[in-house]
């Protein structure tokens, strides 16, 4: 028995190789936002019913919203995924004879799933129990394990690129060893948290994972059109369009106005699937290109996520029923209680402008009222009150230019620096 593994057609005259899986693959993630779209407005009450939901504070009404729906588009994103599998070991069937069946390839996609069922079961369990922030960390590392082990077992790669400024120095390139897995470990806890941080106005989180998403498709086009590392990129594209798939069903409904909350689910399943495609993809430097706004966030956040400035739970903006606007959410210390860290953060900060404060004196000491440490706050002190489909747009803006600019770091920009692509 022969299958059909690619078909070929000419674009501009040059000849292109579509394989059959990729088509079955696009297929199936049609259908993914089908049965997505389908199932989301059927659960809806049922997860009201199960307590399930919150409270939509940005809104007049403060209407009731089904929340935790990611865990409805991880189960859609992983069935596809299920269904897929057999797709592109279809021709080693056939020729199995020889034992020529590429388990290495297999493993790849078993340890990728493995990994993002574990972060749907921390994200849901996040949902259902709010876990503590400590959890969030050693959680995701625990979850990227199957995929570290695969890595070294098929890959074992741990030479970086050297730019060309220290080749003199250190050659072209630099064997770092274990610090790559330490690396890799740190990029799919970074991935699952920082979209989590980067929340709280409707349609946000999905508009910025499904740009990081089109992004790193994007990426593995251009690199199988210029004939660099092509299964890896096909390995990456059939993880990624079911995730688009899946995703865009959600967007539907948690766009602006929102009728269900993603919850931390969707969060943590979408760091995850970056990270993955990331790893075994072997372009994880290329995936925190696509996360320039969510490194920004947190490096702007940094003072408050460890403590060094007074952190409340939700540091959402505020909204003003009245003119239905948004207005910065704020945070309350004292400097003098302050450790030395959080003195130092407070008045670079200050200095520098990124926060507005405000002074007074109670009880004979000094109190310090400011805005919140979000890129989501930082813009409406540039805008003043805005609303909030505004805002969404704004920051969506703003994660497209900098998907550009990580495409301008990539190819022009990359080889002033490096000899290779």
């Amino acid at each position: 028995m022969t299958l059909v593994h690619c078909f070929e057609f000419t674009v501009f005259g040059q000849t292109v190789h579509l394989p059959v899986p990729l088509l079955v693959n696009g297929a199936i993630s049609v259908g993914a936002y089908f049965a997505g779209r389908s199932l989301i407005p059927k659960m809806k009450p049922m997860f009201i019913n199960a307590n399930l939901y919150g409270i939509d504070m940005n809104k007049k009404s403060k209407p009731k919203i089904p929340e935790a729906f990611g865990v409805v588009t991880g189960c859609v994103f992983l069935v596809s995924l299920f269904l897929f599998i057999p797709v592109p070991f279809l021709r080693n069937f056939s020729t199995n004879v020889a034992g020529n069946f590429p388990h290495d390839k297999f493993v790849e996609f078993v340890a990728a799933m493995l990994s993002i069922c574990c972060m749907i079961l921390l994200g849901f369990a996040d949902d259902v129990l709010n876990l503590r922030w400590r959890d969030k960390l050693y959680l995701p590392t625990v979850a990227s394990l199957p995929l570290l082990m695969v890595y070294y077992t098929n890959f074992n790669s741990t030479t970086v690129l050297l730019p060309k400024l220290v080749h003199p120095l250190l050659g072209q390139s630099l064997d770092i060893g274990v610090l790559y897995y330490v690396f890799m470990g740190m990029l799919a806890v970074f991935c699952t948290n920082a979209i989590n941080i980067l929340a709280g106005i409707n349609g946000l989180e999905v508009c910025q994972s499904l740009i990081i998403a089109g992004s790193i498709v994007t990426f593995n086009v251009l690199e199988i059109l210029s004939g660099n590392h092509s299964d890896a990129h096909e390995f990456s594209l059939y993880i990624m369009l079911p995730y688009i798939g899946a995703t865009l069903a959600l967007w539907q409904y948690n766009r602006y106005p929102s009728e269900v909350f993603v919850g931390d689910t969707f969060n943590y399943l979408s760091g995850m699937t970056f990270a993955v495609v990331g790893i075994l993809g072997h372009f994880s430097k290329t995936v925190l290109l696509f996360f320039i706004p969510q490194v920004l966030n947190f490096l702007y956040s940094v003072p408050q996520l460890f403590r060094f400035i007074p952190c409340p739970r939700h540091r959402m903006p505020k909204h003003d029923p009245e003119t239905d606007l948004l207005h910065i959410s704020r945070t309350q210390f004292r400097v003098s209680e302050l450790n030395v860290i959080g003195r130092f953060c407070y008045h670079v900060f200050r200095h520098l402008r990124l926060i507005r404060c405000e002074l007074s004196t109670e009880d004979g000491g000094q109190t310090v009222t400011c805005n919140n440490f979000t890129i989501i706050n930082f813009a409406i002190l540039l805008t003043g009150p805005i609303r909030e489909d505004r805002l969404n747009r704004l920051l969506v803006g703003f994660q497209l230019i900098c998907a550009l600019f990580a495409f301008t770091i990539r190819y022009p920009l990359a080889h002033y620096f490096y000899d290779a692509n």
